[in-house]
Order: C-alpha cells, then structure tokens, then sequence
C-alpha cells in the first residue's frame, strides 16, 4: 500500500457580516473564492471546503498554488 504525502496549505480567510446576518467568506491569497455561512461555525466550514476545492483545481491543472506569507489584520479608528 503506497502512502501518499498529504501538504498543509494555510491562508487567512476574512470573514464579514451580511445582510442575511450570516457571514460572507473571502481569501485574499485565492483570487475568486468567496463562499458564506448562516453561522460562523457554517462559514468556517465552507471556507475549508472551498480553499480544499480551489487548491485541488489548481493542482490538477499543474498550476501554481500560491503561499501566502504572514499576514497581520488589524482595526484601525481615525477621528474624522
């Protein structure tokens, strides 16, 4: 039996409110994939799935996944 290698991709996925209340999922490093949640839990999952999706497509094609360098997030107030 032949084990295969399995490689661990990681991304930041933004998560948002919308105006469903649930959440709208995007990731900067993977242009295109947008996916949602009627929860956090739920959005979460689908982002997972997606991410998994979008990387296997591009594996399968022979394209480039690209690798996403540390990423800092941060709110900001300005006083206007």
């Amino acid at each position: 039996m032949s084990k295969t290698r399995q490689k661990i991709y990681q991304y930041t996925a933004v998560f948002e409110r919308n105006e469903d209340n649930g959440y709208t999922v995007t990731v900067p490093s993977l242009p295109g994939l947008v996916t949602e949640g009627k929860d956090l839990k739920e959005a979460r999952n689908m982002a997972e799935d997606a991410i998994r999706c979008y990387v296997e497509g591009l594996r399968k094609d022979r394209q480039v996944v690209p690798q996403e360098n540390e990423v800092g997030s941060f709110r900001l107030s300005v006083s206007i």
